[in-house]
């Protein structure tokens, strides 16, 4: 007797498991979305990437270093193209320098890599940062 319930409790686990695995098969897939406020870990920076438009901008949002508080509401990215499914590309304005240069945006693992580069992409510097929680 022990066993029948057994069973029938195990077969309901089973089927409960098979019904939710058909769910989540049939979700789509969604690409990942850089939207939110991201840390870059050299500086303690905080941007905020957002959508504008068909593009995606990027602006400061706040600052460790007290001397770079001026920077707080500066855009430096501003309508960067999708290119693939967790990446884009545009302009990428650096505020020590004052430089715009080409960039890479690309969410890779639970970060996301800036990357500029200058002299038509031979030299490229980046850093990935994190999402701030």
């Amino acid at each position: 007797m022990t066993i029948g319930i057994r069973s029938a409790v195990g077969g309901q686990q089973l089927a409960s498991g098979l019904i939710l695995g058909l769910i989540l098969a049939a979700t789509p897939a969604y690409a990942a979305d850089p939207s939110g406020t991201w840390v870059r870990p050299s500086t303690g920076t905080q941007v905020n990437f957002y959508s504008c438009g068909a593009g995606l901008c990027a602006k400061i949002v706040a600052v460790k270093d007290a001397a770079k508080k001026g920077t707080v509401g500066t855009v430096i990215m501003n309508g960067a193209k999708k290119t693939g499914d967790n990446k884009w590309e545009g302009s990428l304005l650096n505020t020590d320098n004052g430089n715009t240069y080409a960039g890479h945006v690309t969410l890779v693992g639970g970060g996301l890599k800036l990357e500029g580069c200058a002299l038509g992409g031979i030299v490229c510097t980046g850093e990935t940062w994190q999402r701030v929680k």
